[in-house]
């Protein structure tokens, strides 16, 4: 039989009736023909409550018993779907990662996917097992022990599940029923996307949408894994959701497909740097080791000889998030003091925001920049930090126009306007 997997987040699933509206959608699946691989995250808030207990025990916690106490809330869910879909005679079993199994790195509580063998399950699905429930954001180490995945990581598991059993596609059930060109909350222009290229969706996840965990959607172009995005709470057939593709199979797109935004951004400048071969390394060598998520990053043009300075000195910026501004000032200033850096003060700005444009369509056509610098330039938005890639740009602008910036390029590029 052909193989759907399907995945219900938290909301999906957060109460017993919630539960039952998810296993109709399961049950009419499975009388359409399908082998149904179901993965289910914890109940909405449960993960939360069971790591805010985690943490109550004290602040150097064992990361082994953090995984096995925060893995429990998808145990629960994937076995009361099972007893549900049980009740309404479609075969159903649950399975937790351990017993599938999922092996995954010894990384607790962030543990990335090495295998998952099909033997088990397939067997069962001989044997007239319909539906196989499993618990998302869960695997097994080589040591035998429980281990997480990281927030978010019952997307990857349902993305995984779909590559290891070449499923026809993946469906992923939300709050919401499709990805958009914007937040709608934001502007009431946002319009639903009927196809986005993994590319696009990639990046849009990783500029702060929040549809799709990042992880599962990299996974997903590795792998050719067609994802479509659906509410868990409306009436769905063929043509509802977003459906994320490969860029073959879209026969027109806009130029620009979406407007991302984060709100936590911080913008950090180190003044008066020396500039010389290697200087780049020696401030961002420590700031990976302390793992700071650096993004956007600016150096100016040298100047020589100034403010006492001999030799060529320069202004190295970048950004990085709200929550990792005291790692990265510790990293940068245990740098000078051993030496390896030098500069004359430490700029932080924690009052911006960054918005961006993505689009395939951009390695094809030419003016992106310009209209969009043009179109903040119009609502007199300053910009202080540019970053590009072959199919997004990116600004840093102070975050109390954020809002006007991202209905102001969701007008420019018309995306209420099909292609």
């Amino acid at each position: 039989m052909p193989i759907l997997v399907m995945k219900f987040g938290g909301t999906s699933v957060a109460d017993l009736d919630r539960i039952r509206n998810a296993a109709e959608k399961v049950r009419a699946e499975v009388q359409r023909g399908y082998d149904v691989i179901v993965i289910v995250s914890a109940m909405a808030g449960k993960t939360n409550e069971l790591v805010g207990w985690v943490e109550s025990t004290g602040p150097f916690f064992d990361a082994r018993e953090y995984d096995a106490v925060v893995s429990s809330g998808e145990n629960v869910t994937a076995g009361l779907m099972s007893l549900t879909l049980q009740e309404m005679s479609v075969p159903a079993r649950s399975w937790q990662g351990w017993q599938v199994p999922l092996l995954t790195t010894s990384a607790h509580g962030a543990a990335r996917i090495e295998d998952i063998p099909r033997e088990h399950i397939d067997q069962k699905f001989a044997e007239g097992m319909k539906v196989a429930v499993i618990a998302g954001f869960q695997g097994i180490s080589p040591e035998g022990r429980i281990t997480t995945l990281g927030r978010g990581g019952s997307d990857t598991t349902a993305v995984a599940f779909a590559a290891a059993f070449a499923a026809e596609r993946c469906d992923i059930y939300t709050d919401v029923d499709g990805v958009y060109t914007t937040d709608p909350r934001i502007t009431h222009k946002a319009r639903r996307l009927e196809r986005i290229a993994f590319e696009e969706m990639l990046e849009l996840a990783s500029l702060g949408a929040k549809v799709l965990q990042t992880r599962s959607v990299e996974l997903a172009m590795r792998y050719k894994v067609r994802l479509r995005v659906l509410s868990s709470f409306e009436e769905t057939d063929e043509t509802s959701g977003t459906l994320v593709c490969d860029e073959e199979e879209i026969m027109e797109s806009n130029v620009v497909s979406g407007v991302a935004y984060s709100r936590d951004e911080a913008k950090m400048t180190l003044v008066t740097v020396e500039d010389r071969p290697g200087i780049a390394a020696a401030i961002f060598g420590p700031l990976a080791d302390a793992g700071v998520n650096v993004d956007m990053i600016v150096q100016n043009i040298s100047e020589k000889d100034y403010e006492g300075h001999s030799g060529a000195v320069t202004d190295m910026t970048f950004s990085c998030p709200m929550n990792q501004v005291a790692t990265a000032r510790r990293a940068v200033e245990e740098a000078r003091n051993a030496g390896r850096i030098q500069y004359d003060d430490l700029v932080v700005d924690t009052e911006v925001a960054k918005v961006s444009v993505v689009g395939i369509g951009m390695r094809s056509h030419a003016g992106v920049a310009a209209r969009m610098f043009a179109a903040l330039r119009d609502e007199n938005i300053n910009i202080k930090v540019i970053s590009t890639s072959e199919i997004k740009i990116s600004v840093l602008i102070d975050r109390k126009y954020m809002e006007l910036a991202v209905q102001a390029l969701h007008d420019a590029f018309e995306l209420e306007k099909s292609a």
